[in-house]
Order: structure tokens, then C-alpha cells, then sequence
């Protein structure tokens, strides 16, 4: 046995090995230290292998999917090994035969189709990536993307550069991604794969060998080419074949129900880099949660599929004008028909994820439940047809194109279904029962052979007593004897002696007991034993025969799966436009970007759940103005916690959200279509990548002055705050003027440098505004409403004071902040001198005799030599040593 456990670790080194010994999965050597660990599982030994222990751990097969799901969380991919053929046929050759075994499938985290180990709400993708140099002139070449979610179809390719390569996967977010092991050893990429958040699996690069990729792909589907599918570039032919090979390697010969790949047009789509989503919190907040983040505040979905869909469309906005033009039309059907939109959610909510269900059920992992799942969905989808077909919805091209779909849907397989399953059905199809009685004559048959045997067994153990005249004469059952005949070892002599003799065959002697056998319990016992047999394997034809007709209709319904989930995101965006008081915004080629009344999602329901004061809405015009061929730039200026963050994120989720085709929190919205979104908001450092807080500000800044056009829209919050002040002032007011002056974008500019404003009087295009606050009896009040005009206060003591400083900090705090106003305007040097007590003997040291020579004072010498943002600690302290001596000597 250990023999060939080493053979198959040896066949799957990079894999923690589930090796089946009968209940249990065991794993040995490494795997079990590994796996004892990670789990927190016991760690026990088992004989010896070259004179030492072997260590062993094991999990229970029936509890495997919850140690898979903790495993493939940390990382580790795993390799299932089964049984793969009956004990009984190996006892045939020889006692000690090994029962056959191999691995069956390699779990890793974009190869998922359980249930238990799957996100509802979430895609499971498994992306390809690969570069084609030649025939192109970027020095970076052209990079293929491919991904497949498995568990519903999904297949997309696509084409990209380096410089958006970043961006395509953080808008894919894949659980695992694949790379030659050729681009993964590329020393100009490792950095760039150590960055990223999900498992880098590199691979043989013959998956991706450009030679043989249109003939894998093709082999894949059965046809003869792959142009039916489409033309696709080398790169993402190359991208969809390593795609194809890796998954015909995880699955071994299952083959999952795959769309035929499908590109995906990035130039049809807004662009949103991994720094921008991050910062705007789309799918989940900074601090890695869901709670608090946009798909949170707006998701209003009732199944798996329309949640995934919405996160995907959040993922990707369009920037396509007429196809978000489309996806809004259908929120506004169900928004006018608040009847019909609760008759679909309500038979959306009881329609179970039926793509996912098709998909373990064609890779043969599905159970009698994934059987029902078909037929509950086939089920809502045959209501929801009907009566959408009442409702004239010729003015929503998704409605209408997703009432064919359901439509199509095939009633004969629907019946065949309801027909064969029972109500209750067991988890895995192996326990039987799943089938409905009437379905099946000979099944019904055995059934009740099999479920009659207590009454049988009971009225020939009533014959037996009444033969023997033993009163407590049992026919008993176990595992290693079967039926049997006991009775206590004082009534032994009636049974084997006598006219019974010949009926009662020894088998058992007890301490108090003795058991018997008869040629007539046999002959039963093998009846009944064959009968659940031979039910059993009926159930199973049954199961087989039932998944085929399902995959036969498999393209139709995916195309229902994929029609549920449009119906129920759109029904979705008009129940959230409906609860939250949201408008249609109008979306167009141009460069407009004008919002009235506009409020943040998340925001406004936040403090609606704490009871607070209603959010404060404000308005947004940064589209071109009269005369004028590009966006403004609007300089926003005003104190902490006055709400200019939320003002400038609330304007590019307005965008997102339009992009998307749901309504929008606002009175009024036009935006010219946005090709791309930057986000520079908050302070964030990388250290694991060494890079400090401004590093990564100066970082996304730069991405954002060299990419964004006239068509962006660029959000900024505090530029430059994360160094000196001079420094940070200087780099605010050149990225301002480079926005205005060549990026040309639409942008907000939130900043608490106050002397920026002064800009508004050479660049025509930029506009001041200011968040109003109140003073009142020493402390401020935040209106939180936006108006034309400058700060002239930061408030930064007010803001303190809120926190919770302590009184004696606020009150030196305003001493010197009157004492750096007051001095303003003296140089550092002069500041230095009137007010710290170090230079007190320069200040008050007597100047020096008419005619006399000047001499400059040390002190200031070394001050004047120095650098501050140079120092180390230790070098700022010998400095002040030295201060101190040159201010003792007079």
C-alpha cells in the first residue's frame, strides 16, 4: 500500500495527496505534517519506512469538503485519490492485493465546482496569462488573458498591455492564475507577480505553445476549427489554450460545460485601475470586508447568479453609451410594474443556482440535490416566462431577449424530472432512495422486497418459535454473519438434537448463546441482500440517464441561467431606485459630468442605520463650460471632516453606477461617457514592496498624470500633504497645472492647501469650492454642503478637539498656533530665534559697534548647512548638541 501511495505522490509532487483507506482520507510522510498543521488535525505514525516512522493523519471522507475548503484557503492545492475498483475483485488476486486507486481530480482554487467550497455571490475564475513578443513594437510585447469560471461556463478572452495588465486582473479578480513557468521566471515580472493577492501557479509552457492552440481548443469542443468562435489574436488563442490545458488537467477527463470563448472588448469598458477600486471600495472595503463597500450598499439581488453578475458589472462598467442605455430600460420596466417586479423576485428567490448545479452534474460530482436544483430552476423559469409574457416589455431589449430564453427551455426534460424524484432527497447519490416510487416497475419491485424483509424475517422467526417451542428463539442480523437464528445456551440441546437437527445448522457458539442457521434464511438473506443491490444499482442507471438528457440541454440552460441573472439585477437596481429615492441618469458620447443632489450610496445609508441628521446633498459640474473644449478641474478646499473625501468619492461612484446602467443617488445626472476612473484618496503605505506612504501617493499619482485624458474623470484627495510643506504645496500646484493643461480631465481636487486657490486666477478651466462650516462658541459646526469660494481655516484644532485630545494639548496647541501666525511671514531662521528658548542668548546677544566687523554666528552656520528632511535621529541630535554649545559660548 505505501508502495503505491509513493507512486501517485510522485505523479502529483506540487499536491497534498487525499489517499482513500476505506472512511477515511489519509495522507503520509510531508503531506500529513503539512496537512496536520494547516487543519490542526492529530499527527499519529504508522509502521516504518527505511527504519523510521511514518507519519500519518487522516480526515473522514464524509467531512472532507470543510478540511478542502480550509486547505485550498491557505493555498495548497490537492490531489484526490479513490478507489477505483471493488475490494472484492482485488481479493481475487491473492489475500493481500492492493486495492486499485488513482487520483480522480487536483482541487486547487479556480478549479472549484462544490458547493460548500464555492461563494454564492462570488466568480470563481481561473485566468490564463501569456506574452506574444514578435510583431510588436512594445518592448513588454502583448499579453493574452483568458478566464474560466468553471462552475457556471464562462470562458472570455481578451488582449492587453503591460501597463494595463495590473488593472485587467484586479477587474477579473481570479482565485488562481496561470503562467509559463518561462514568463514566471522572467526576473523584469517577478516583482510584479509577488504583488498580486491570489495563487500564481506556474506551469509547463508547452500550455500555451502558439503552434498547437487552435487545435486544443478545438479538440476541446468537438469541431473541426475554432473561426465559428470567432477571430481572435494570437495572444488570446495562446491565453485560452493554457486555459483549456490546465483545466483537462485538474479535471482528468471530466470535461466541464464550457461556453465557446468570447472576447471581451476593453475598449468597450471603463478602466479602473487596482488603486482606484481599491480606494473607491467597490467590492469590499480597504480593510478586506464587504460591509461598507458599494456592491453592499446597493446589492439588492435574491439569487447567487444576479449577485455574481452584479459584481461583475461593478467590476467592469461599461463605456458604451447604447448598451447602458439598454441595461437602464430594463430597470425602468420594473420600476413602473412594482406587481411584476414582486412576482419575479419572488420566483427568483426560489430558483437555485442552476449553473452550477449543470456543472458538477457533467463532471459527474453532481448528487440527487443538483438533480432537483435542475428541476426547481426549470420550474421558476417556465412561471417567470409566463408572465413576463403578459407584460409588454418591447421597450427593454434585456426583458425581452431573457423572456426568449426562457422560453426555449425544454418541458419534456422539465416533466422527466418531476416525475422521477422523490421529495426527500439524500446528499449523495450512492445512498439511494432519490428515485420517486412509480417511476420504475422493476425498481418499485425490488423496493419492496428489500423494505419488507422486517415483516418476512418476523413471521418466519414467529414459525421458528412455534417449531421449536422456544418462546425466545431470535433471527438476528450482523455485519459478518448475516441473518442468523439465536438462542440462550440452555435451549441448544432442542436444536441440535432431535427431528430439528437437520433444519438448524451450527454456526456460533457464545458464552450464553448459541446461533444457528437454516437453508431457508439463507436463501432469503441472499434474496434481500440482492434485492437493495440491484435497487440500488437501477437508482444509479437512473441518475446516469437523467444527467444525460440534462447536459444534452445544456446550452439552453446556461442561456436561462444567464436570463434569471439579468432579470434579477435589473429588478434589483429598480428596487434599490424605488427604497433609496435613485434617478435615471442620462448618458451620452459627450464630455459632460453634471450632477444635481448627488449623495454617497454608502454614506447616506450609513447614517440612516445610526439614526444621524439626513446626509447632505451636493452638486457636481465639471463638463465642459460654455465655449470650452475640455472638463474642469474643481479646486475643492475646506477642514477635515467636513466631508471633501466623500464629496469627491460620491462623484465617482455616480459614475460608476451610471456606467453599470443602475439609477444614481441624485436629483439629476448627465455624464458624458467616462473611459477611465482614477482615485488617489487616503494615505496607505506598501512596506512589504518598500515604499513609504508618499511613495505610494507620489506612485498613483504618477499612473494618473500619465494615463488620464480628456474622456477620465480624476479624483484627488491631498496631494503632496505626505512630505514638507513647501515640497508637497509645489508638486500639488504642478499636477494641477498639468491636469489642466494636458490631461484636460474632468477632476476634483480636494486639498488643505489653501494658496492653490490662487490658481483659479490663470487657469481658466478651474473652479474653487469650498465645504461651508460654522463657528459657534469656539467650536466648529460642519455643514457638510459645497459652495463656490476658498477656505481661509483649516479648523485642525477644532477637528482635535472632537477626537478627544487632551485639553492641556488643545490649549498649547492654540498658543502656538497664534505664535506661528503672528510670525508668518519671518523667515524659519527669525522664527526660530524669537520664540524657542535654545536661541534665547542669540536673541538677546548685543549687536555689534558701528564700523565694527560682522561676523555670522556659528549657530546659525551650522543651521544654515543643514538639511531637515535629510537628517538620521542620530544626526538631528549631535546637531542639537552642537547648537547647544554654540549657544553657551554667547
Amino acid at each position: 500500500m505505501m508502495e503505491q501511495f509513493i507512486e501517485i505522490k510522485a505523479a502529483n509532487p506540487d499536491c497534498l495527496l487525499f489517499y482513500r483507506m476505506g472512511d477515511f482520507y489519509e495522507l503520509f510522510f510531508e503531506d500529513a505534517e503539512e496537512a496536520s498543521r494547516a487543519l490542526g488535525i492529530t499527527l499519529t505514525k504508522r509502521g516504518k519506512h527505511l527504519g523510521a516512522d511514518i507519519p500519518m493523519c487522516g480526515v473522514p471522507v464524509h467531512a472532507a469538503d470543510d478540511y478542502l475548503q480550509k486547505l485550498i484557503a491557505l493555498g495548497y492545492r490537492v490531489a484526490v485519490c479513490e478507489q477505483t475498483e471493488d475490494p472484492a475483485e482485488a481479493k481475487k488476486r491473492g489475500a493481500k492485493s492492493v486495492v486499485k486507486r488513482d487520483v480522480i481530480r487536483l482541487v486547487t482554487p479556480g478549479t472549484l465546482t462544490e458547493e460548500t467550497l464555492l461563494e454564492a455571490g462570488r466568480s470563481n475564475y481561473l485566468a490564463a496569462v501569456t506574452r506574444i513578443r514578435a510583431g510588436t513594437d512594445d518592448p513588454h510585447g502583448v499579453f493574452g488573458l483568458a478566464w474560466i469560471d468553471i462552475s457556471t461556463g464562462v470562458f472570455r478572452v481578451g488582449e492587453t498591455t503591460f501597463e494595463r495588465l495590473s488593472a485587467d486582473l484586479s477587474r477579473i479578480d481570479p482565485r488562481e492564475l496561470i503562467v509559463s513557468d518561462a514568463l514566471f521566471e522572467d526576473e523584469s515580472l517577478a516583482g510584479f507577480w509577488r504583488q498580486l493577492s491570489f495563487a500564481v501557479m506556474p506551469v509547463p509552457r508547452a500550455y500555451f505553445d502558439g503552434a498547437t492552440a487552435a487545435d486544443r481548443i478545438a479538440r476541446f469542443y468537438g469541431v473541426a476549427t475554432i473561426d465559428a468562435f470567432g477571430g481572435f489574436s494570437r495572444a488570446e488563442t495562446a491565453a485560452a489554450a493554457g486555459a483549456i490545458a490546465y483545466v483537462e488537467k485538474t479535471q482528468l477527463g471530466e470535461r466541464p460545460p464550457l461556453d465557446p470563448p468570447t472576447r471581451q472588448d476593453s475598449g468597450r469598458l471603463m478602466h479602473v485601475d487596482g488603486a482606484t477600486r481599491a480606494n473607491l471600495e467597490l467590492l469590499k472595503t480597504l480593510s478586506g470586508g464587504r460591509a461598507g463597500s458599494l456592491i453592499d450598499a446597493i446589492d439588492r439581488t435574491v439569487t447567487g447568479a444576479g449577485a455574481r453578475l452584479l459584481a461583475e458589472r461593478l467590476s467592469a462598467p461599461l463605456a458604451d453609451p447604447d448598451e447602458i442605455r439598454k441595461r437602464l430600460a430594463s430597470v425602468g420596466f420594473f420600476l413602473g410594474d412594482t406587481g411584476l417586479r414582486s412576482r419575479l423576485r419572488e420566483a427568483l428567490a426560489g430558483a437555485p443556482d442552476i449553473s452550477r448545479a449543470l456543472s458538477r452534474l457533467s463532471l459527474n460530482r453532481g448528487g440527487p440535490r443538483d438533480l432537483d436544483a435542475i428541476r426547481a430552476g426549470l420550474d421558476a423559469a417556465r412561471d417567470i416566462a409566463a408572465f413576463l409574457g403578459e407584460a409588454d416589455a418591447s421597450s427593454a431589449a434585456e426583458v425581452t431577449n431573457a423572456k426568449a430564453a426562457l422560453a426555449a427551455l425544454p418541458d419534456p426534460l422539465r416533466d422527466e424530472l418531476t416525475n422521477a424524484l422523490a421529495e426527500e432527497l439524500p446528499v449523495f447519490r450512492r445512498d439511494g432512495g432519490f428515485i420517486a416510487g412509480g417511476y420504475r416497475a422493476d425498481l418499485d419491485e425490488l423496493r419492496a422486497l428489500r423494505d419488507q424483509s422486517r415483516r418476512i424475517i418476523a413471521e418466519l422467526q414467529a414459525r421458528y418459535q412455534d417449531e421449536t417451542g422456544i418462546r425466545s428463539l431470535k433471527v438476528r442480523h450482523n455485519n459478518v454473519l448475516g441473518y442468523f437464528v439465536e438462542v440462550t445456551a440452555n435451549h441448544a440441546d432442542k436444536l441440535t438434537t432431535g427431528a430439528t437437527a437437520a433444519t438448524f445448522i451450527h454456526r456460533q457458539t457464545m458464552a450464553n448463546a448459541m446461533r444457528f442457521t437454516t437453508t431457508e434464511l439463507a436463501d432469503l438473506e441472499a434474496k434481500i441482500s440482492s434485492a437493495s443491490d440491484r435497487a440500488l444499482a437501477i437508482e444509479q442507471e437512473v441518475f446516469d440517464d437523467l444527467c444525460a438528457r440534462i447536459t444534452a440541454e445544456a446550452e439552453a440552460i446556461k442561456d436561462a441561467a444567464r436570463a434569471l441573472a439579468v432579470l434579477d439585477v435589473s429588478a434589483s437596481h429598480a428596487v434599490l431606485a424605488e427604497a433609496e429615492d435613485y434617478t435615471q441618469p442620462r448618458v451620452d458620447d459627450g464630455l459632460a459630468f453634471d450632477i444635481s443632489g448627488g449623495r454617497h450610496p454608502v454614506v447616506e445609508q450609513a447614517l440612516r442605520k445610526r439614526c444621524e441628521d439626513p446626509f447632505v446633498a451636493n452638486d457636481a459640474s465639471l463638463g465642459p463650460a460654455d465655449g470650452e473644449g475640455d472638463g474642469r478641474i474643481w479646486l475643492v478646499t475646506g477642514p477635515n471632516m467636513a466631508g471633501k473625501s466623500t464629496f469627491l468619492r460620491q462623484n465617482a461612484l455616480i459614475a460608476v453606477l451610471a456606467q453599470i446602467g443602475a439609477y444614481v443617488p441624485a436629483k439629476h445626472a448627465h455624464i458624458g461617457v467616462v473611459d477611465r476612473l482614477f482615485s488617489r484618496v487616503g494615505a496607505a503605505d506598501d512596506l512589504a514592496r518598500g515604499r513609504s506612504t508618499f511613495m505610494v501617493e507620489m506612485v498613483e499619482t504618477a499612473a494618473i498624470l500619465n494615463q488620464a485624458g480628456p474622456r477620465s474623470l480624476v479624483i484627488l484627495d491631498e496631494i503632496g500633504r505626505g512630505t514638507a510643506t513647501f515640497d508637497g504645496l509645489s508638486i500639488a500646484w504642478a499636477a494641477i497645472e498639468h491636469l489642466h493643461e494636458v490631461n484636460r480631465s474632468r477632476s476634483l481636487f480636494a486639498t488643505h492647501y489653501h494658496e492653490l486657490t490662487a490658481l483659479s486666477e490663470t487657469l481658466a478651466r478651474l473652479h474653487n469650492a469650498t465645504v461651508r462650516v460654522k463657528e459657534w462658541e469656539g467650536d466648529v459646526v460642519f455643514l457638510h454642503e459645497i459652495v463656490s469660494g476658498a477656505a481661509d481655516h483649516s479648523y485642525g484644532i477644532q477637528v482635535a478637539r472632537l477626537a478627544g485630545l487632551p485639553e492641556a494639548v488643545i490649549t498649547r496647541a492654540r498658543q502656538v498656533l497664534a505664535q506661528l501666525e503672528e510670525h508668518e511671514r519671518k523667515s524659519p531662521v527669525e522664527m526660530m530665534i524669537d520664540d524657542l528658548p535654545l536661541f534665547s542668548a542669540l536673541r538677546d546677544k548685543p549687536a555689534p559697534a558701528a564700523g565694527a566687523p560682522t561676523a555670522r554666528n556659528p549657530a546659525l552656520t551650522l543651521l544654515a548647512d543643514s538639511n531637515p528632511d535629510d537628517l538620521t535621529p542620530r544626526e538631528a541630535l549631535e546637531l542639537l548638541y552642537k547648537l547647544k554649545a554654540e549657544a553657551a559660548k554667547g
